[in-house]
């Protein structure tokens, strides 16, 4: 497809930089539900550089038109909702942005296809030499994927030419292993090329939990101990695992949704205010209140969490299977798909404060919310 340049017009906002964004993991939930609708998004608002473009990898054998049509499928039921529409301009455009390789990330062959790929979107499609490497792939893979990026010289930086790699979420499967993946891409990549993230951050409602906070005068002299009673945080999805099975058997909700989306909206809930909105400033400030949580005891895990597994059932009328029927799951599989618990936070400001975290999959009802339930006033004059 050569769909020129000039039909993604630049917008009012500054446009991303020219780059090659290379998905492992292509063919995955995760990118077609959620990475190639938000970049379309992007395009949409003129967001991102008229000389960009997308490589997909994945181990499945695809030629480059089918994947391209399994990826606009994925834009065109993701990206918008029942009030919109999609622009079939900026579709087009964004068709002829999209290239594939397929191949095994364990196997270096692929990495030289890879490189090739890379130089040739580059010459046709006039972008600059920087590139982006988004890990969608199963966690296990994160250290091969940077260790081979490295050997083929697809890592390596010269001048303005940037390379970036991004990971998702689990970094790791706990603290030891955490530590152990980030020493193995050091290796290879220096600090300011890796980008570890948190999707959930991206959501506008989050990223205003501290405008609410901080810019509301009314708020911030009751956000504390003496006035609130107590805070419920639910992340409640109506899907199943879906495709996930396989990934979903090793982490459950806890891994899954805890210690990053629920950890991050907690801790900008609960965090002191920043010296400024500087990235790093508002990490210390989170850092600082998740270490003040009380490190649950194994009779805590007895008395103050819940854990749960969905069953068949039906969502919208529409008949369901359960978690153990699910495709890639265990017959006798024993990983949770809810879980539930109770904290608390040992500071000044939230000392005996409970927090009450909860996700789940094939829940009733879509919805992330944080309630604050303000204690009573000692008289109430109104029922």
């Amino acid at each position: 497809m050569n769909t020129p340049a000039s039909l993604l017009p630049e917008g009012p906002g500054r446009p991303g930089d020219s780059c090659v964004m290379v998905i492992f993991g292509a063919t995955g939930d995760l990118t077609q539900r959620k990475l190639l609708p938000a970049l379309y998004n992007l395009a949409r608002a003129k967001l991102l550089s008229s000389r960009f473009a997308i490589i997909g990898t994945s181990v499945e054998p695809l030629e480059p038109e089918a994947f391209r049509e399994r990826l606009l499928e994925a834009i065109r039921a993701y990206a918008t909702d029942a009030t919109d529409e999609l622009d079939e301009s900026v579709l087009a455009w964004f068709a002829s942005r999209i290239h594939y390789v397929s191949g095994d990330v364990r196997d270096p062959e692929f990495y030289g296809r890879l490189r090739d790929m890379c130089t040739q979107v580059r010459a046709d499609q006039g972008i600059e030499d920087k590139h982006f490497y988004y890990l969608a792939t199963s966690p296990t893979f994160f250290g091969e994927i940077v260790r081979q990026l490295g050997q083929a010289g697809l890592a390596s930086e010269e001048g303005d030419n940037w390379r970036r790699v991004i990971f998702e979420k689990p970094f790791g499967h706990d603290l030891e292993s955490a530590h152990e993946l980030n020493a193995d891409i050091k290796q290879v990549l220096r600090e300011r090329q890796i980008y570890r993230i948190d999707h959930y951050l991206g959501k506008e409602t989050v990223q205003n939990i501290l405008v609410m906070r901080f810019a509301n005068s009314i708020f911030e002299p009751i956000w504390n101990r003496r006035y609130i009673d107590h805070v419920q945080i639910t992340a409640a999805e109506t899907v199943g695992v879906e495709r996930r099975g396989a990934y979903y058997e090793t982490a459950g909700a806890l891994r899954d949704m805890v210690p990053n989306h629920l950890f991050q909206l907690l801790s900008l809930t609960t965090m002191e205010p920043p010296v400024s909105f500087e990235a790093d400033a508002v990490r210390d400030e989170q850092t600082k209140v998740l270490r003040a949580v009380q490190i649950p005891t194994p009779e805590d895990v007895l008395s103050k969490m819940a854990r749960g597994q969905y069953g068949e059932g039906a969502v919208g009328n529409e008949p369901v299977v359960g978690y153990r029927q699910e495709p890639h799951v265990a017959v006798d599989s024993r990983t949770e798909t809810f879980i539930a618990m109770k904290l608390m936070i040992d500071n000044w400001r939230w000392a005996d404060v409970p927090f009450y975290l909860r996700t789940g999959k094939r829940m009733a009802t879509r919805t992330t919310e944080i309630v604050i339930q303000f204690r009573r006033a000692p008289l109430v004059l109104f029922r």
